[in-house]
């Protein structure tokens, strides 16, 4: 009768353990994962909202250009002198306002 106390007793605590080893994973894969992809997007979102005339940027598909105009949701890009792409805010993936800029 006392083995069988004991085995129950310890069938519930590895229940519990279980269950704390499940809420460590899915807390780590909040932290790790989930949260770094949230921020991205909202950065991603702002940098889109904020595109304004004389910045450098790429578009998703490789093109490097420097806007030119900014109308609602389109945006010109000016690619070589007087030869302008018109793509939507949501194909920008990049600002190379900064990298231009070489480094030693």
């Amino acid at each position: 009768m006392v083995s069988t106390i004991l085995a129950q007793a310890s069938a519930g605590g590895g229940i519990l353990g279980q269950v704390f080893l499940f809420g460590s994973i899915i807390l780590i894969m909040y932290f790790f994962m989930i949260r770094p992809q949230q921020k991205k997007q909202k950065d991603t979102k702002k940098f889109i909202e904020e595109i304004k005339k004389g910045d450098d940027v790429v578009t998703i598909g490789g093109l490097h250009g420097k806007v030119s105009s900014v109308e609602g949701d389109v945006v010109f890009l000016e690619l070589d002198r007087g030869l302008k792409v018109k793509v939507e805010k949501s194909a920008i993936s990049a600002d190379f306002t900064k990298k231009t800029t070489p480094t030693k």
